[in-house]
């Protein structure tokens, strides 16, 4: 699995214009928006193995993580992170697991950091989504596990 985590001051999803997912810390509070790509050879370990990295990493103010401070979180699919733009113009999704098998590893990643205490949002799998977002810092990372 791969994440792009991004420390946020606030973070929406929306579908047809209708906001699906949200999260808004308040008062200079931080959370974190995490766009989740799927490969093939990922299973419910790799999603709870990158859900406890994600709830542990130190990026928010004073190094603390969101488990720290119980920031909340906003996870998106997104199966370009998989993209292969070596060749061409035009990215190959070979490496992007398909819907049947990434959805429910998504899924297994969003209870995962759940269990681990986490106030998650999420957007549709599959949408067409729009996502807005304030990047703090700016901080943006990128975890492959």
């Amino acid at each position: 699995m791969r994440a792009v985590i991004q420390r946020v001051t606030s973070a929406s999803v929306s579908v047809d214009g209708d906001v699906v997912g949200a999260i808004d810390p308040g008062d200079g509070a931080q959370g974190l928006l995490v766009l989740v790509g799927v490969t093939h050879d990922d299973d419910n370990d790799t999603a709870a193995k990158l859900a406890r990295k994600v709830w542990g990493l130190r990026i928010l103010d004073d190094e603390r993580s969101a488990s720290d401070v119980g920031a909340p979180i906003l996870v998106v699919s997104q199966f370009t992170l998989y993209a292969d733009t070596a060749k061409g113009r035009r990215p190959s999704w070979g490496a992007a697991a398909p819907g049947p098998v990434s959805e429910p590893l998504v899924e297994a990643f969003v209870a995962a950091l759940r269990d681990l205490g986490a106030d998650v949002a999420t957007g549709v799998f599959g949408a067409d989504m729009q996502v807005s977002l304030v990047n703090d810092g700016p901080v943006t990372l990128i975890v492959d596990v």
